[in-house]
């Protein structure tokens, strides 16, 4: 990395820990990006240099989670589950240190229409892009219904996570735990006969 890329990323960090920080402390809708970029010494054009939307200050990590899953599906070394929840477990490493931190970054998203819609916005992106990914791997048309359900399935163990570490962020092992099920579901599928009926039995 060149001296000029680190810099980009330090100012990149430093712009969305600010954001983070002051959104936590004032909720999303009482902090101004222009705020955000005089706390940070800079312009708010500079600001929109680094992040299309206010929003995609506080959710910014999204974008490395779109780049981690293609990369991942896109491997034919492992059944696509299993990469998912690779990708998974990585990130509940790095949100178990910081249960309280979680927490709060929970009820702010979930107090912020806009913040929902995004994300939102951002798992129908996801989906898209593991439909490519399994496409690519499979030698099919990423608009064919495989690909499609299979890769919306694979993110609903995201909506898992997410909602599991709501409930529980002090108990990454629950998490994890909970996440497995909902990929066992997977694995088994939905058939009346052995899906989430007989799991339950």
């Amino acid at each position: 990395m060149s001296l000029r890329e680190e810099k980009k990323r330090q100012m990149r960090q430093q712009l969305s820990d600010t954001a983070t920080r002051m959104f936590v402390e004032r909720g999303f809708d009482g902090v101004r990006v222009a705020e955000v970029a005089r706390a940070c010494g800079v312009s708010e054009k500079t600001v929109f240099n680094y992040f299309p939307t206010k929003e995609a200050l506080l959710l910014d990590r999204l974008e490395g989670t779109a780049t981690a899953l293609r990369e991942a599906l896109a491997s034919t070394g492992q059944a696509p589950i299993e990469a998912a929840l690779r990708l998974l477990d990585a990130e509940l490493d790095g949100f178990a240190g910081d249960p309280e931190g979680y927490r709060r970054f929970g009820e702010l998203l979930e107090a912020a229409p806009s913040l929902r819609a995004y994300r939102n916005d951002m798992m129908d992106r996801f989906v898209a892009v593991a439909a490519e990914a399994l496409a690519a791997r499979a030698g099919v048309d990423p608009a064919d219904p495989e690909p499609q359900i299979t890769a919306a399935a694979l993110l609903g163990l995201w909506r898992v996570q997410y909602e599991s570490l709501r409930r529980r962020p002090g108990d990454p092992a629950t998490v994890r735990a909970e996440v497995r099920r909902a990929a066992d579901v997977l694995r088994i599928g939905l058939d009346e006969e052995s899906g989430p009926r007989a799991a339950a039995d």
